[in-house]
């Protein structure tokens, strides 16, 4: 019997109905998982890896156990001062992604479209939003996002703050990089640690949010320490693995966890066993469970990916923790996935630099306008500057938009080519 089918189906048969019962059924799987993680878990993976998908699973369970002390967030949302403020992320792609692993995404989709939204939007946005239209979520305390790196989050967080009638704050991250832009940021933020303030009853003072944003730098050095050790070994992981370390770099950025994490990372990489398969950096999000790709790079010496653009890119932000509004502003106008498509290609050759990659994927995940926009540019410059790249087109969450048998023609494709170009 596949469980996590029968589990995925259970909460489908309980979403027209029942939504409530079908959000405590989904509870209780994710904490029985959490205790699998905590006694079992994957064995293949090093205790870093193991470590995060313990946090991750950890935070959404609690977020869901105490909505009252949680906000909804986006992605990209600094999570410095909700960290010192004790409030627990209850992100959109976070949970998206779980619901998605749990296959039964597709209840949550068709009430997203029953509702209104279109079929066009994001996935992981639609999941969400159909969860909430459903009834089945818990109201969180309040909304924090911002207009990084998803146009959908500018549809989404208004109809979450209208559908649990809480409080939410956004942030206008300017497309031009420059420190004008990171001044506005930084003055944005002093108003969202008023705005979580006001919320909680709670004190945010400038030493604690010092001591954090300072957290989260010596966090971003250790995990370049890890890529930097990554040329000629193979850290063993998958694509979900890879998943939680974006929810970590970002989620839950400034927090102890994601400081041990990457600490465990990097000790962990200096032990790694060398390694001679092709080393790929990953862009945009991860199709975790697409099979032709878990059997292609989870697990995998012959091929496996080495960096992804989503999971690197808070930490390769050079910024002064001293400064802890000004770090945290630049971090987003500075961001990769901010401004010109250029941004994007930069990052991904500085990471096949750092990495020695061989080539470079591009994932053009259904309904994000930004990177469906801009990919064959990408491929484009990258090319030129000698980096082969693979457009792969399909869905992170939404299975009906992907195609296994063209992922696996195209993907083998370019192993081809990468294995000659090394002959």
């Amino acid at each position: 019997m596949d469980v996590v089918h029968t589990f995925g189906q259970l909460i489908m048969s309980q979403v027209d109905e029942h939504p409530r019962r079908a959000g405590r059924i989904m509870y209780a799987g994710w904490r029985a998982q959490l205790a699998n993680l905590a006694l079992v878990g994957e064995r293949r993976l090093p205790p870093s890896r193991r470590y995060a998908s313990r946090v991750a699973m950890s935070k959404i369970t609690q977020a869901l156990r105490h909505p009252e002390n949680a906000a909804a967030t986006s992605l990209f949302t600094p999570y410095e001062p909700l960290q010192v403020a004790g409030v627990l992320p209850y992100s959109v792609e976070q949970l998206s992604s779980f619901i998605g692993g749990s296959q039964a995404e597709r209840a949550f989709l068709d009430k997203a479209s029953d509702a209104g939204f279109s079929e066009t939007m994001c996935s992981y946005h639609r999941v969400y939003l159909g969860a909430a239209a459903a009834g089945m979520l818990p109201k969180p305390a309040f909304v924090v996002y911002t207009t990084l790196a998803c146009d959908g989050n500018l549809i989404t967080f208004p109809a979450i703050q209208r559908q649990f009638d809480v409080p939410g704050f956004c942030i206008d991250v300017p497309f031009d990089r420059s420190q004008d832009a990171v001044a506005s940021v930084a003055r944005q933020l002093r108003q969202m640690v008023e705005f979580v303030q006001d919320c909680t009853h709670r004190t945010i003072t400038h030493e604690a949010l010092c001591e954090t944003v300072a957290r989260s730098w010596r966090s971003a050095l250790a995990y370049r320490r890890f890529l930097q050790a990554s040329p000629g070994k193979r850290l063993p992981g998958d694509m979900t693995t890879e998943m939680y370390a974006v929810l970590m770099n970002h989620l839950v950025s400034g927090s102890p966890e994601t400081e041990r994490f990457c600490q465990m990372l990097e000790s962990d990489m200096r032990d790694a066993p060398e390694s001679s398969g092709l080393r790929l950096v990953w862009m945009h999000t991860m199709p975790f469970s697409q099979q032709p790709l878990i059997d292609r790079v989870n697990f995998n010496d012959e091929c496996f990916i080495c960096a992804s653009d989503m999971a690197a890119d808070p930490m390769l932000v050079d910024v002064d923790p001293s400064q802890p509004y000004e770090a945290m502003a630049r971090r987003l106008v500075y961001s990769c996935f901010n401004g010109e498509g250029e941004n994007r290609v930069q990052r991904a050759l500085e990471l096949t630099r750092m990495t020695q990659a061989d080539g470079v994927v591009l994932y053009n995940h259904w309904g994000c306008k930004a990177t469906l926009g801009v990919s064959h540019l990408i491929k484009r410059r990258l090319e030129e500057e000698g980096m082969p790249c693979l457009l792969l087109d399909g869905d992170g969450i939404d299975v009906s938009n992907r195609s296994d048998g063209q992922t696996s023609t195209r993907f083998d494709a370019f192993l081809e080519l990468l294995e000659g170009r090394r002959a």
